[in-house]
């Protein structure tokens, strides 16, 4: 789940234009940014289903990172710096927005997203495994993000006109996510990112 997670953020920012995309776009994916020196160090490792399709053919152990408990410290990690910048509110939905990858990953993932970080005294593990059905876990992505590009795109066009812009100037914004979402889809469906 990639490219939902960043059809979350447009549309979080469709609804709140006051928190830069770009900030929306990485607490979605703020996790999975913070999981990169674990799995360099190799704290935290991905392993290939053996038979599995490329798409969403991983099991990840990341203990850490994407355990519901880690996931909602570094949802808070992110949330602080974000507050103080853009203010309470804000702060509260960045926080949410980086949560919330958890819960999409469960969606995806195989049983690898534990409760507690090392999953102690054998805590089950969480994932509905929508990822061994590669058409599926992809169609629901696309879902997402067309949903969420849609939506950034319409608020801007109607920011912009409601201070009379023309059509063509108000969506240049949403234009340039369009197009990065568009590289995203790409890649994600060549399987050079998963």
């Amino acid at each position: 789940m990639i490219i939902g997670h960043y059809g979350l953020a447009a549309a979080v920012k469709a609804r709140e234009p006051s928190i830069p995309l770009w900030v929306l776009m990485l607490a979605t994916v703020w996790m999975d940014v913070v999981f990169i020196p674990f799995l360099a160090v190799g704290v935290e490792w991905i392993e290939r289903v053996p038979g599995a399709p490329h798409y969403g053919g991983l099991t990840i152990h990341a203990d850490y990172t994407h355990s519901l408990v880690g996931a909602a410290l570094l949802a808070v990690a992110l949330a602080c710096p974000s507050a103080r910048k853009w203010g309470a509110r804000s702060g509260l939905l960045v926080g949410a927005l980086a949560l919330s990858h958890w819960f999409l990953d469960v969606i995806v993932h195989r049983d690898d997203l534990p409760l507690l970080p090392g999953s102690p005294g054998g805590l089950p593990k969480f994932g509905f495994g929508l990822w061994t059905m590669p058409e599926a876990a992809l169609a629901l992505e696309i879902l997402i993000f067309a949903m969420g590009m849609y939506a950034y795109w319409r608020a801007a066009t109607n920011a912009a006109l409601a201070g009379n812009v023309s059509r063509c100037v108000a969506t240049r914004s949403a234009f340039k996510a369009i197009i990065f979402g568009a590289i995203v889809v790409i890649l994600d469906v060549t399987g050079l990112v998963s």
